[in-house]
């Protein structure tokens, strides 16, 4: 099947995890009640994963936002910490455009150390890369937009379409859904921690029903992915609200760890962010392992690629690149041989 210029592979996978707290991660697993129709609805093999297009995205360039184009303003955006705009194109299509709290003195996004926009559309084309469906999002740096005021040039952000292909149903959660504990469910999370995705709360994600050919489907989508790339996000017990993490931020990035070690065959994360339960004691040296073998499979082209498509300038790019691969090889470490916690390191 192929939806919005994307190849979508059948899949054939069974899926193992145990029960956290009540057996060892390395004992007999249990089968996950999740079939592989259902499965599909949140992920599914990416056989052609070295032929995708990671700065056009598996909706390609012909849904693309016009740079050059000026954009109708048509109400606020509604919702979220990020301030941005609904617009229309001169094609009638409807655009989400979330830019960034601080751009007011700055002529693009990009340009502004905190911003959500590029970090959702490069999160996004990784994982829609490695088999995890995805809206149509992409990142212009600036666009220019005719409102009450007058028409002028407008700091950017992140560009989402809206289609009649995918209608939102409504918000899922982490906890409960047909997925929880299969391999490609703790894949995910494993992958967004990679990424130091810190905001897993349940508004964030999106349950579409997914139009094509006439045949109806149900995809389970993590949408807003901006809270990444830089630290994570900590519960403030004084004030009982979350400290304003740096999302966006190299330096931060590089210095955070990712693995504290090997805890009774599940992996210890160092993660303070939003429902740490959903990792404590649940993921497995395997599941690690699984995940950073998908994205191990990504290109350097592939990995440049999706940096490009948020707008990172190369240099940038690389440092981060960096940091993921670094993070990649040390989850590839991982063994279950340790019963005792040991911090991880790709040089250990």
């Amino acid at each position: 099947m192929e939806l919005g210029g994307h190849l979508i592979a059948p899949r054939f996978l069974i899926v193992f995890a145990a029960a956290a707290g009540i057996i060892a991660a390395t004992s007999a697993p249990l089968v996950t009640a999740a079939d592989d129709s259902q499965l599909a609805q949140l992920w599914q093999e990416p056989s052609d994963l070295l032929s995708r297009d990671l700065f056009h995205g598996p909706w390609g360039a012909q849904n693309a936002p016009d740079p050059a184009a000026t954009y109708t303003f048509t109400k606020p955006k509604e919702g979220g910490v990020n301030p941005g705009v609904i617009v229309r194109d001169s094609h009638g299509r409807t655009w989400h455009v979330k830019q960034s709290p601080l751009d007011d003195d700055k002529a693009s996004s990009i340009d502004v150390q905190g911003a959500e926009g590029p970090v959702e559309v490069t999160v996004s084309r990784i994982l829609s890369a490695v088999g995890y469906h995805q809206p149509p999002v992409y990142f212009l740096p600036s666009f220019t937009m005719t409102d009450a005021s007058g028409t002028r040039r407008h700091p950017g952000g992140r560009f989402r379409l809206e289609t009649e292909s995918l209608q939102k149903i409504s918000e899922w959660s982490w906890s409960a859904n047909p997925f929880v504990r299969a391999r490609p469910y703790n894949g995910l999370l494993v992958i967004l921690l990679m990424f130091n995705s810190w905001d897993l709360k349940d508004s964030n994600n999106t349950l579409y029903e997914v139009r094509n050919a006439g045949s109806v489907h149900r995809w389970y989508v993590v949408r807003d992915l901006g809270a990444a790339l830089g630290e994570t996000g900590r519960f403030n017990s004084l004030s009982r609200r979350w400290n304003r993490a740096k999302r966006n931020d190299i330096d931060t990035f590089e210095r955070h760890p990712f693995i504290e070690g090997v805890e009774q065959g599940f992996v210890k994360f160092d993660y303070q962010g939003r429902q740490p339960e959903l990792v404590r004691h649940r993921i497995t040296v395997d599941d690690a392992r699984w995940a950073a073998d998908l994205l191990g499979r990504l290109t350097e082209t592939q990995w440049r690629d999706a940096f490009r498509a948020g707008g990172y300038e190369p240099a940038l790019a690389d440092r981060f690149i960096r940091k993921i691969k670094d993070t990649i090889a040390a989850a590839r470490q991982l063994t279950t041989s340790s019963n005792r916690t040991s911090r991880v390191s790709p040089s250990d």
